[in-house]
């Protein structure tokens, strides 16, 4: 793999592939640049196409002390365009991907990207106050600091609990199954150095984004699963609504990844989206 060094020392891994103007992939929690192999092959005959291990994610060990927190990742961000000198960027955000262009969006502003693409994600992941349209619609401070006892104690079962026992009953069954799939990642999970990740988490779900998205200038294309696992239709019409220039599209039957459930769908949309006729 390539890599550049952030400001802190620390070392970010990534892939480029092809050539064309800059496109920027950002995986999810517990993810890595691999997310996005089924699209490489696609996207590289359009762009150039940067896609990391973020901070504390793929398997690379932390050197220094910088915890992979939002606003770590976002000036990691800011570190990958200024070493490859890249401007008028599209990024691509899943999931965490997601929140690290938001925090992104309000540490630095846009002007140094031209197009934006949120999978699935919502501004808050917190609920109470008023505001449902977090993790299940449900998932307030108690069910966040149970969560974080959970992910200390049994970090792989932990997060698989979280993506099975929600909103998509496919999911729960799933996980109540056991099967081959399920194994795979349990056994993926326990691969990981737990500290980092719970330490982004509780970054992640500290934050709060719903004021920048009316701020944003440039376009945004809004990609959500019909049947997340995490966030109903409301959340996905809240933040199409924010957005002064944002299109959504719902991938029906799908869950928090519809991007990999519908991936010829979406290679076309962010195509389509790029050339300017997402908005037409």
């Amino acid at each position: 793999m390539d890599h550049f060094t952030a400001d802190d020392g620390e070392k970010i891994h990534l892939k480029i592939s092809g050539d064309g103007p800059p496109l920027v992939l950002l995986h999810g929690w517990t993810s890595t640049h691999r997310d996005w192999n089924p699209f490489i092959d696609a996207f590289a005959q359009h762009f150039r196409v940067y896609r990391w291990d973020a901070r504390g994610h793929g398997g690379h060990p932390l050197k220094g002390s910088s915890a992979p927190t939002a606003q770590r990742m976002a000036r990691d961000l800011q570190n990958l365009l200024d070493h490859y000198r890249l401007d008028q960027a599209v990024a691509v955000g899943h999931s965490m991907g997601a929140l690290t262009l938001w925090q992104y969006l309000r540490d630095f502003g846009d002007s140094r990207l031209s197009r934006l693409v949120f999978i699935d994600q919502s501004p808050r992941l917190l609920t109470g106050d008023g505001w449902q349209g977090g993790i299940y619609g449900d998932f307030g401070p108690e069910r966040s600091a149970s969560f974080m006892a959970e992910l200390r104690h049994d970090f792989a079962e932990a997060v698989l609990r979280l993506v099975a026992f929600g909103h998509n009953p496919r999911a729960r069954e799933l996980y109540q199954q056991n099967g081959p799939g399920i194994q795979l990642a349990r056994e993926r999970l326990r691969a990981l150095d737990p500290q980092p990740l719970i330490d982004c988490w509780a970054s992640l779900t500290a934050a709060d984004y719903r004021d920048v998205l009316a701020r944003i200038t440039i376009p945004a294309l809004l990609v959500y699963g019909g049947a997340s696992n995490f966030y109903s239709a409301g959340t996905a019409q809240y933040v199409r609504d924010s957005i002064p220039n944002a299109v959504l599209h719902t991938y029906p039957d799908v869950d928090h990844a519809p991007h990999l459930w519908e991936r010829e769908r979406f290679v076309g949309d962010v195509l389509s989206f790029v050339a300017g006729g997402a908005h037409g």
